[in-house]
């Protein structure tokens, strides 16, 4: 029975965008686009939009809670391409939570008189290990709680920008202070991560009522309004402290822009919300891929170890999310984190829009529009590629081993061992291999 109406789905959407993202990596983008930070923001919104069509486009045409893997399924078939895909997209998930336990320890860190490595390293983990038994325990608090906690990270980035609006000093965005125009554009690729999120609309296409209207509406408005409140902070962000101490706080940029109108007490109101916000975006995120890695199991497509579940609960999946979540947070830095996850999501994008573009007839979509999708996406993959190949490139090698490890897991598991254990694990009908 259908029971999310237009509403709940533009909150999907928003909460899954506005979740830890924007207070891990507004600093980064401050460091690259200076006084063009909210243009960064606005670039990388035209990148989203655009993917948002597909997604508008496939989820009315394919509901399903598969979603991304769905889609990428449908237009290039059961191949290495595909399979690899779903690996990809699991990667993806546990760059976020690290990127998202980052920023939980860059704020929880603000309230401590003394700062250390093993603080951080400590609240990274903490941030990852507590959700996790969270979702062991009562998996049902997770969505209980979204809900409440969606309308606290919206109120509180609009009361930043009320309050912090007479403070803008406008000569601090002018043209004097932004960086080159491929700095700007780097920019919004790297936090391209903060609109990650809205594709979640589409895992819960099978729910939501009235989907033929429900579903774009969800997807155009929920971008629409997390583009405009990006904009609107980065210029209170930037317009009203300066960048020197932007760049002092930039691990904590947000708490520090809620300074100036709010004082003392709005830096720790934000640092706090910060908290509550990453947590539950860890949580959220964590037990979104522990299914997702149930699901694609559960096909196939993943061990089948994944699918070991106690009382409703992927038991497996958590674990697994965990241990691999908590090795990546610990061992690389906010900035690598936010790359590889900008570029992980903007590769995955591409091929949905490229999937939308194979589809356009059956799904009834512009290929104009597709192909500009397709376009766009690709773009901001490569600038952000060829900059960090130069700036970052142990940020390269470790996203470049993602996709060599989900192309090799795909040939050889795919090839050479599902067949084999699900036929004698479930008995079912042999595993048709496939032929790449």
């Amino acid at each position: 029975m259908r029971s999310i109406g237009l509403l709940g789905a533009i909150s999907i959407g928003i909460g899954g965008m506005v979740g830890g993202g924007i207070f891990a990596v507004l600093g980064e983008a401050v460091s690259l686009a200076d006084g063009a930070t909210a243009i960064a923001f606005a670039i990388a919104g035209l990148v989203a939009i655009f993917t948002a069509y597909s997604y508008a486009k496939l989820s009315v045409a394919y509901q399903s809670s598969g979603g991304t893997v769905t889609f990428i399924d449908k237009a290039f078939g059961d191949n290495i391409l595909s399979g690899s895909v779903n690996l990809m997209l699991w990667l993806s998930y546990l760059v976020t939570i690290s990127l998202y336990a980052t920023a939980f320890a860059s704020y929880g860190t603000t309230f401590f008189s003394k700062q250390s490595t093993l603080l951080t390293h400590t609240l990274i983990s903490i941030s990852i290990v507590f959700p996790a038994i969270i979702n062991l325990v009562s998996a049902s608090f997770v969505g209980k709680s979204e809900t409440v906690i969606v309308v606290i990270k919206v109120s509180l980035l609009i009361l930043v920008i009320v309050a912090g609006a007479p403070y803008v000093e406008t000569s601090r965005m002018s043209p004097d202070h932004w960086s080159s125009p491929l700095s700007i554009v780097v920019a919004g690729m790297i936090i391209f991560v903060a609109y990650e999120g809205f594709e979640l609309i589409a895992n819960a296409a099978e729910d939501i009522k009235d989907p033929d209207k429900n579903l774009p509406r969800a997807f155009y408005f929920s971008v629409s309004i997390v583009i405009l409140l990006y904009v609107l902070i980065s210029i209170i962000t930037v317009g009203s402290v300066s960048y020197e101490v932007l760049m002092k706080a930039k691990d904590y940029a947000l708490a520090e822009a809620a300074k100036p109108a709010l004082g003392h007490i709005g830096f720790v109101i934000v640092s706090s919300a910060a908290l509550l916000s990453t947590f539950s975006a860890i949580n959220a995120t964590l037990y979104g891929n522990a299914r997702l890695g149930y699901k694609i199991a559960k096909d196939g497509k993943l061990p089948h170890t994944l699918m070991d579940s106690k009382k409703n609960v992927p038991f497996n999946g958590v674990l697994y999310t965990t241990l691999f979540s908590l090795i990546l947070a610990n061992s690389i830095d906010l900035t690598e984190i936010a790359i590889i996850g900008s570029a992980g999501f903007l590769l995955i994008f591409f091929l949905v829009n490229v999937s939308a573009y194979k589809l356009h007839t059956e799904i009834n979509a512009s290929p104009i529009v597709t192909i500009l999708s397709s376009v766009f996406a690709l773009f901001a993959l490569i600038t952000l590629m060829l900059h960090t190949y130069d700036s970052n490139p142990h940020a390269m090698i470790i996203f470049g081993s993602f996709i060599i490890i989900s192309l090799l897991f795909e040939l050889i598991y795919g090839r050479y061992v599902r067949g084999q254990i699900f036929q004698r694990k479930y008995k079912t009908q042999p595993y048709k291999k496939k032929e790449y």
